[in-house]
């Protein structure tokens, strides 16, 4: 007998409407982008961005951030206070509307905020949906009023007054603590939180932050007051420059936007540097926002730098009109600059929203640049000399690197005909499960090649260190044999060429020994993918391998141990028995089978996931890792030592 046909009635009854902030619990990646760390992090952003947002406004000069003991942040400002009289829609007071209804905010009114940061309105009410309780309070001339919210948003009571003469004159506190039934289970990370607020500190001069975590009495306070100048100035120290000054440009003008109807009051901030290094380290912002992958403010910008450098080659006679001309890349070739826009209505290209896409914005840049820049080459020749003659010789490191570029080119991701024959392939072709491992050395190589499956796993050994691509000019990095070998194994291209939809290989593992020498030859790598595949890093791809540190044998069975730690508490376990304790020095110890068991089945080894959560603190550790000066590589050593194992540079 057949059966029936399962009841699948579709009604309105079937459509549910999610009222308030409901909706956003049903779906908070819509709204925070994912319920992970960074999640977590994000709701952090959008308070702190409400607060920043009365500062460019003029109206608060100081934002105190707490990580409370609780494991609840507060964040309390000085601002005007969230207004407090019930408004007229909701009949509900203006906070707790502002906090439990989507799109309510000052940021839609033009007259309360020209500019802002965060979601718009949305983010003071996407956090309370999120948290297990929040808690605001609001300071209006001396009066204190209190209101709190439980279980995602639910207020527990109206807004009150709670003291009519408190010390503090205006502001306004908000302490939340998530809630880890929808978000995932995660403490707040004080290094990523203090980069942030270290970067608002730069990004909005003269404003006072102060961040304070209770859980090991660690303060810090950011006041810049030379703003995105002094930030260049620090992202330089390691670096050596080619000028006397940091060149500063701020700039504020009505400009017509592209459909010709409306007109934005847009400001532009833009300092900048040459240095003696051959990779440039531009970083772009709107309204606070890191834009990574740039867009019309940093097209305008890198225009103004071409065209300016250009002319004066030519008016000096060291470029004539008919011969080829210094590109873009020869133009920013040890170009350390910043470029912040503060714009109105920004409109954002790509999924990620980190492009800004106003065209206005380009012409407006370009021109602002062009006319500074012009004004500080023709008042310090001696800079502007520097300048061009690195730009020049530039034009011909280009030259003479392109037929090495255009060797470790591939014409598709899967050719194996131009593989580099110490690589030994993995014989899928299905690069969403690939893996290539980066090992140190022929002998752990040979271990590795054995040990490893064949058909997802590759192999790359490599020949002692790779070359130090922070001090290299780019012919010799691209001349070098490692160097080609590793951009031709991973077959995605390289610099502005490289193309993340080319790689050959889903996972990159660098698999290297838990010593010095081995310490070394990962930051070598993960220099030269950060400046040469940032994608790489960007996407999550760089993984490094854990080898274990220790074999710990009782009788015919045995462990590993893959730190100190876990080594004390096997001898703790076995301490009335008889045990050995074989101590690996590097990867070659391992026969194939061990160094498999341990460190290359997916089912027991242990890989660290290597991103970028912040490309500037990124760009300034690898800048003082690799460079010249021993002194402050010395000092983050040292500073680090207790957070980081094995860390011998």
């Amino acid at each position: 007998m057949a059966k029936e046909p399962k009841k699948n009635n579709y009604s309105a009854s079937s459509i549910k409407i999610l009222e308030g902030l409901e909706a956003v619990r049903k779906r908070p990646g819509m709204y925070i982008g994912s319920t992970d760390a960074t999640g977590l992090h994000h709701m952090v952003w959008e308070i702190v961005d409400n607060s920043i947002d009365e500062a460019m406004t003029g109206n608060a000069s100081s934002i105190f951030v707490t990580i409370t003991n609780l494991g609840s942040v507060r964040v309390q400002d000085d601002g005007r206070g969230i207004p407090v009289e019930k408004h007229a829609k909701t009949k509900k007071s203006t906070v707790e509307t502002v906090l439990t209804v989507l799109h309510a905010g000052g940021k839609f009114d033009n007259d309360s905020y020209k500019v802002s940061g965060g979601l718009h309105g949305v983010g003071a009410s996407v956090v309370n949906a999120l948290s297990s309780w929040l808690k605001v309070w609001v300071y209006k001339d001396y009066v204190e009023h209190f209101i709190e919210f439980k279980d995602g948003g639910k207020p527990v009571a109206d807004l009150k007054v709670i003291n009519n003469k408190s010390k503090v004159k205006t502001g306004t506190i908000i302490e939340f603590y998530p809630d880890f039934e929808i978000m995932e289970k995660a403490e707040f990370d004080s290094t990523i939180i203090k980069n942030r607020l270290k970067q608002l500190a730069y990004l909005n001069k003269g404003i006072k932050i102060v961040f304070f975590d209770e859980r090991n009495n660690d303060k810090q306070e950011y006041l810049f007051a030379g703003g995105i100048k002094q930030w260049v100035e620090e992202l330089n120290a390691e670096k050596e420059p080619i000028t006397n000054d940091v060149i500063y440009i701020e700039h504020e003008e009505d400009v017509k936007a592209a459909n010709n109807k409306s007109k934005y009051n847009i400001k532009v901030e833009v300092a900048f540097q040459y240095n003696k290094t051959y990779t440039p380290s531009t970083f772009t912002f709107c309204n606070n926002i890191n834009t990574t992958e740039g867009g019309s403010h940093e097209e305008g910008f890198k225009f103004a730098i071409q065209k300016v450098i250009n002319k004066f080659a030519v008016d000096k006679k060291l470029l004539k009109d008919t011969e080829e001309k210094i590109s873009k890349d020869d133009a920013i070739e040890g170009l350390t600059a910043i470029v912040s826009i503060k714009h109105p209505n920004p409109q954002y290209e790509g999924q990620t929203k980190r492009k800004l896409g106003n065209s206005e914005v380009r012409q407006f840049v370009t021109n602002t640049v062009s006319q500074i820049f012009t004004k500080y080459l023709l008042e310090n020749p001696e800079d502007t000399n520097n300048i061009i003659k690195k730009c020049m010789l530039a034009m011909e490191a280009r030259k003479k690197s392109f037929e090495a570029r255009e060797a470790t080119r591939r014409k598709s991701p899967f050719e194996s005909n131009s593989l580099p024959g110490k690589l030994a392939d993995c014989s899928t072709k299905d690069n969403e499960v690939s893996e290539l491992y980066i090992v140190e050395g022929d002998s752990a190589g040979g271990s590795a090649k054995l040990g490893r499956d064949r058909i997802f796993q590759a192999i790359l050994p490599l020949r002692g260190k790779i070359i130090n691509v922070e001090k290299t000019k780019s012919e010799r990095i691209f001349a070098n044999e490692e160097i080609i070998n590793l951009i031709t194994a991973i077959g995605a291209g390289v610099g502005p060429e490289f193309k993340i939809d080319k790689l050959r290989y889903n996972k990159i593992i660098l698999m290297t020994d838990a010593d010095v020498d081995g310490s070394h030859i990962r930051i070598l790598l993960l220099t030269f993918f950060f400046r040469y595949m940032q994608p790489l890093l960007e996407h999550g791809n760089v993984y490094i391998a854990q080898p274990p540190l220790f074999k710990f044998s009782v009788g015919k069975s045995f462990k590993y141990a893959y730190d100190d730690k876990t080594l004390e508490d096997f001898k703790k376990e076995n301490n009335k028995v008889k045990y050995q304790i074989q101590r690996y020095k590097g990867l070659g110890e391992m026969n194939p089978d061990q160094l498999w068991e341990t460190t290359m089945d997916p089912k027991n080894r242990i890989l660290l996931k290597v991103t970028i959560e912040d490309a500037l603190a990124a760009d300034k550790s690898f800048s003082l890792l690799m460079g010249d000066d021993v002194a402050p590589r010395r000092e983050f050593i040292e500073k680090n030592a207790k957070y980081v194992k094995n860390l011998d540079i």
